[in-house]
C-alpha cells in the first residue's frame, strides 16, 4: 500500500514538471514585470524586492518569454542594476531591445556588457540614441581588441627600436597618430549611430499567445488597468498609450491596434464586444463588432500604429510625469469627478458590463 502511494505522489511531482508549469512560470514573470511598470517611483525596498523576484522567474521562463520581458522593462525608467546586466548578458535575441532602447542602463552595467560580451551586444549598444564618452572609449576599445592588426603593427615598432634607438620626433609621432585613430574610430561610431536607419528594427512585432490569453482573459473581466498594461507589452509602448486607444468609445482604435498585432480574426469580434458593450447589437445578419472588423485593414492600421508609437517614442519626457487615467492610486483632478471611465453606453434600467466595470 505505501509502494502505491508513494507511485501515486510520484505522478503528481511529474505532473508538475509538464510544459504546462513553463508556460505557468511565463504567466507569473510577466504578471511580476507588469506589477513593477504599474509603480511610478519605485522605493529602494520596491527596487530590491523585484531583482529578488525577478532572476529566478527569468531564468526559468522560456526564451518568448524574457524576450517580452526585456523588451517591457525596456520602457521603464527605472530598473535595478542587477536586473539590468542580467538582462543585457543575455543571447542578443533576447538583450537587443533592452540594450538598445532602455535608458534605464547605467554606464557602469552598459560598459561591463561590452567587455564580457561579443561583437553583437557591442552593435546594439552603439544603436542607442546617446552615448557618453566612458561608453564609447569601451566601444572603441572593445574594437580594436577584436582588430589586433594595429596592435601587432605597434610591436613591430617596439621591436625596431629595440635594434635601433628611435629619436624622440618619432616617438611623440607614433603617439599622436595613435590619438588620430582613436578620435577617427570614435567619430565613426558616433556617425554611425546617428546614421544607421531606425526602420531597420520593426516598430511592430506580431503578437504571441501569451498576451493573446492575457488579453482575452482581462477583457472578459473587466480589468481595465491589467488590459492596458498587457496592451502596452504588446506594443512595446507606454501605458499612456494603450490606456488613450482604449478610452476611444468607438473600438476603432483598439481594432486597429489588434489588427496592426496580427490579433486572431476569429477572437476578436469577442474580446471587442466584451471591452465595448454596444458592439453586440445586432447590426444585419451579425453585430456592430462585425461590421466595425470588416472595415479595418490591416496595412492601413500598421501604418496608423507605427506613427503612434514613434510619437510615443518622442515623448519619452512626457510618459515619465504621466499619471494613469485608469491607475487606482491616480491623483484626484479637482476639475472632474472622482469616477472611473465606462467604456460602452450606460444604461439606466440594466448595467452593462464594461472594462473595469463590476
Amino acid at each position: 500500500m505505501f509502494c502505491v502511494q508513494g507511485s501515486i505522489v510520484t505522478n503528481r511531482f511529474r505532473e508538475l514538471e509538464r510544459p504546462q508549469t513553463g508556460r505557468l512560470k511565463d504567466v507569473v514573470l510577466m504578471a511580476t514585470v507588469t506589477g513593477f511598470e504599474s509603480l511610478r517611483i519605485p522605493r529602494k525596498s520596491d527596487m530590491k524586492q523585484f531583482a529578488e523576484l525577478f532572476e529566478p522567474l527569468f531564468l526559468a521562463s522560456s526564451n518568448e518569454a524574457r524576450r517580452q520581458a526585456a523588451a517591457a522593462l525596456s520602457q521603464c525608467a527605472h530598473v535595478p542594476e542587477p536586473v539590468a546586466l542580467l538582462i543585457g548578458s543575455m543571447p542578443i535575441a533576447i538583450a537587443a531591445t533592452f540594450l538598445t532602447r532602455s535608458k534605464a542602463i547605467s554606464d557602469r552595467v552598459l560598459i561591463s556588457i561590452i567587455r564580457r560580451q561579443g561583437p553583437a551586444h557591442a552593435g546594439a549598444i552603439a544603436r542607442r540614441e546617446s552615448l557618453s564618452p566612458s561608453v564609447v572609449d569601451a566601444l572603441v576599445e572593445h574594437h580594436q581588441a577584436g582588430h589586433p592588426s594595429d596592435q601587432s603593427g605597434t610591436s613591430a615598432n617596439q621591436s625596431k627600436t629595440n635594434v635601433a634607438a628611435a629619436s624622440a620626433p618619432a616617438e611623440e609621432s607614433s603617439f599622436s597618430d595613435r590619438i588620430a585613430r582613436e578620435d577617427k574610430l570614435r567619430e565613426e561610431i558616433k556617425a554611425l549611430v546617428r546614421t544607421e536607419p531606425r526602420e531597420a528594427m520593426s516598430l511592430i512585432r506580431p503578437i504571441d499567445e501569451l498576451h493573446q490569453a492575457l488579453l482575452m482573459r482581462f477583457a472578459r473581466s473587466g480589468e481595465a488597468v491589467l488590459f492596458a498594461n498587457a496592451l502596452a507589452d504588446a506594443l512595446q509602448s507606454s501605458r499612456a498609450l494603450a490606456e488613450r486607444i482604449l478610452l476611444d468609445v468607438s473600438g476603432q482604435q483598439l481594432a486597429a491596434t489588434l489588427s496592426a498585432l496580427d490579433f486572431p480574426a476569429g477572437e476578436l469580434g469577442a474580446l471587442l464586444e466584451a471591452l465595448y458593450p454596444d458592439l453586440s447589437e445586432r447590426l444585419g445578419g451579425g453585430t456592430r463588432a462585425t461590421a466595425l472588423i470588416g472595415t479595418v485593414a490591416r496595412k492601413a492600421s500598421i501604418e496608423r500604429v507605427e506613427s503612434w508609437l514613434r510619437a510615443d517614442g518622442h515623448g519619452g519626457a512626457d510618459r515619465m510625469r504621466h499619471e494613469a487615467h485608469l491607475a487606482d492610486n491616480r491623483v484626484s483632478d479637482p476639475r472632474q469627478q472622482d469616477a472611473r471611465p465606462a467604456f460602452g453606453h450606460r444604461s439606466t434600467a440594466q448595467p452593462v458590463r464594461g472594462i473595469g466595470i463590476r
